[in-house]
């Protein structure tokens, strides 16, 4: 049960309203009354919702008490008789959708905090809200709905789109951002890039870095990362990307539509990922590299080829994933083999 004291929640909810909010489908015993809230499986009780997407979950069904249970076709086979059930063969999905309904997004508070400051000839949208200590320097546009939460900065000339979320005590500057973006708490966009030219002589030498960051719609950046405005060319991140916490994409990196970046991931300057691309948690992706659409890359790889579409890597340096596998099993190997020699 979320906490009320940090989460709104709405409902409760029929579950027929449910069904239709999941686009799924009731079966089973129907639900004993209204629906107010979601709950993991072991804890839900007759006035909660939960889900089974994982199959090493199905033992706990027997003893399950969820007032509505979301689960794939296959599963709800095994699902015991008294057990209230959603239909869905994307139960993580329906879940998502059911549990934005009982937690929509806040309302904004529209209007300026008399802490914060917005220099002259900002442009606001209609229902802005700007928190208190946040600065909007001169020439920056805020579209329509859009919050810059507290201690947040926003730098000359840079365009929040509409719906926008900037988190507190985050920094945007020399950036485009699209339609219902959202940076996380401490988020960094829009500093230089890590360029410069070096000589032993006169030691290293900062290159201007003069592009921008453009950032499509419904991307999310999450909390401390830091995106580098490009050198000459912009920096780009495209349309539904999902980038986790203390990410670094270094200068003129681009990102195609979707791709979803896990924490600790760091992407050199100049590297190029196509659409929804996957990087697992703490990946190094070497500069100038390609890597293919819908390629996937195993957590802690480094990364320092070219990837080919689809393809899933993994290991360092990476190499296609059953060439690590058979590189782990003969270097096991390998060792035993050594330990078994007469010392």
């Amino acid at each position: 049960m979320a906490d009320p004291r940090f989460f709104d929640v709405a409902g409760p909810f029929t579950a027929q309203e449910l069904a239709e909010a999941a686009n799924a489908v009731l079966a089973g015993p129907a639900p004993a009354g209204m629906l107010s809230a979601v709950a993991p499986i072991d804890a839900a009780g007759p006035a909660d919702v939960t889900f089974l997407n994982n199959r090493s979950y199905l033992p706990r069904l027997a003893e399950c008490r969820a007032g509505l249970c979301i689960l794939s076709p296959a599963d709800a086979e095994r699902a015991p008789a008294h057990l209230p059930l959603l239909v869905s063969p994307a139960p993580y999905m329906a879940f998502a959708r059911i549990s934005r309904r009982f937690h929509p997004p806040r309302p904004t508070s529209p209007g300026v905090h008399p802490r914060a400051v917005v220099e002259d000839g900002v442009e606001l949208g209609s229902d802005v809200e700007i928190g208190p200590g946040a600065v909007v320097m001169a020439g920056a546009r805020i579209g329509d709905g859009s919050i810059i939460q507290a201690n947040a900065v926003i730098d000359r000339n840079t365009v929040i789109g509409r719906n926008c979320v900037i988190g507190a005590g985050a920094y945007v500057g020399f950036a485009i951002l699209g339609d219902r973006v959202y940076v996380y708490t401490g988020v960094r966009i829009g500093q230089d890039g890590f360029g410069f030219a070096s000589d032993p002589a006169v030691g290293h030498v900062r290159i201007p870095q003069v592009g921008r960051v453009v950032i499509g719609n419904d991307v999310e950046i999450g909390a401390n990362s830091t995106i580098d405005r490009g050198a000459g060319p912009d920096t780009i991140i495209g349309d539904g990307c999902m980038i986790d916490n203390l990410v670094t994409l270094g200068h003129n990196v681009r990102l195609g539509r979707g791709c979803v970046i896990v924490a600790q991931v760091g992407i050199s300057g100049s590297t190029v990922l196509g659409d929804f691309v996957v990087a697992g948690g703490q990946v190094g992706i070497a500069g100038h590299l390609n890597i293919g659409a819908g390629a996937q890359l195993a957590a802690k790889s480094g990364v320092i080829t070219d990837v080919p579409a689809r393809a899933v890597w993994g290991g360092y340096p990476a190499v296609p994933v059953r060439d690590w596998h058979r590189q782990s099993v003969t270097l096991a190997k390998l060792i035993r083999r050594r330990d078994r020699e007469p010392k």
